[in-house]
């Protein structure tokens, strides 16, 4: 399994989309912006099964925008 890079002190810490994790910012990095390279295949996973897609019509004008997962 691949070890996430090491960071040196010009690289920068970010939260990794897939896992919520820390993932360096380098060109060291070659999964960026993930922490790994299992992050990123969960993430193009997703992408192909359609788990993120665009609405295919708009909400009415009286409801929410956003993501409805965050909206309570």
């Amino acid at each position: 399994m691949d070890q996430p890079p090491q960071p040196d002190t010009s690289s920068r810490v970010v939260t990794c989309p897939s896992c919520g994790g820390d993932s360096i910012y380098s060109p060291a990095n070659k999964y960026r912006p993930f922490c790994s390279e299992r992050c990123k295949q969960i993430d193009l996973g997703a992408w192909a099964s359609e788990d993120f897609r665009m609405p295919a019509e708009a909400p009415p004008p009286d409801e929410t925008y956003g993501d409805p997962r965050l909206q309570h």
